[in-house]
C-alpha cells in the first residue's frame, strides 16, 4: 500500500477492501496472536466495518456471529488487546492480527482459547534427509 492519505473515519480504505475475500456472510478469519511471545489467542470473525474500527481505533473489533453486533475485545472485561500489527494471508482469507494482550484473551478466563480444548492425538510427521535443509 502506498502512502497516500485516505479518510477511513466512515468505510474501510478500498486498497484494504479490494485484497479481502469475505465468505458467504461477509466475513474474514481473524486469528489474533500475542506480538512478542507468538501465542495463540483465538480466532475471531470481521466484516469490512469490523477492519475499520480495529484499524483506526488501535484496539480489536470482531462481529459477533451469534449476537449479530459488533464488539471490542475488553470493554465488558477489561480484557483488551491493543493492535501491534495487522496483516492479510495471501490469498486474503484470513487476517493476523498480533495484539498486546491485557488479561485473559478467553471468555473463560484463560489466557488463549486454545487452552480449553486440549490437545488433540496427533501423527507426528518426520522430514526426509532431502527436506531437512528446506524450510
Amino acid at each position: 500500500m502506498t502512502n497516500e492519505a485516505y479518510d477511513n473515519t466512515t468505510t474501510l480504505d478500498p486498497r484494504i477492501a479490494q485484497r479481502l475475500k469475505h465468505d458467504d456472510k461477509g466475513l474474514v478469519a481473524a486469528v489474533i496472536q500475542q506480538f512478542d511471545t507468538k501465542e495463540v489467542l483465538m480466532v475471531g470473525y470481521m466484516n469490512d466495518e469490523a477492519i475499520r474500527r480495529t484499524l483506526t481505533t488501535g484496539r480489536v473489533t470482531f462481529w459477533s456471529r451469534s449476537r449479530q453486533e459488533y464488539w471490542r475485545k475488553g470493554d465488558t472485561s477489561g480484557h483488551a488487546q491493543y493492535v501491534k500489527s495487522f496483516a492479510l494471508d495471501c490469498d486474503g482469507d484470513a487476517i493476523l492480527v498480533e495484539v498486546d494482550q491485557v488479561g485473559a484473551a478467553c471468555h473463560t478466563g484463560k489466557r488463549s482459547c486454545f487452552e480449553e480444548g486440549g490437545q488433540l492425538p496427533v501423527v507426528v510427521g518426520h522430514r526426509t534427509k532431502e527436506q531437512e535443509g528446506q524450510r
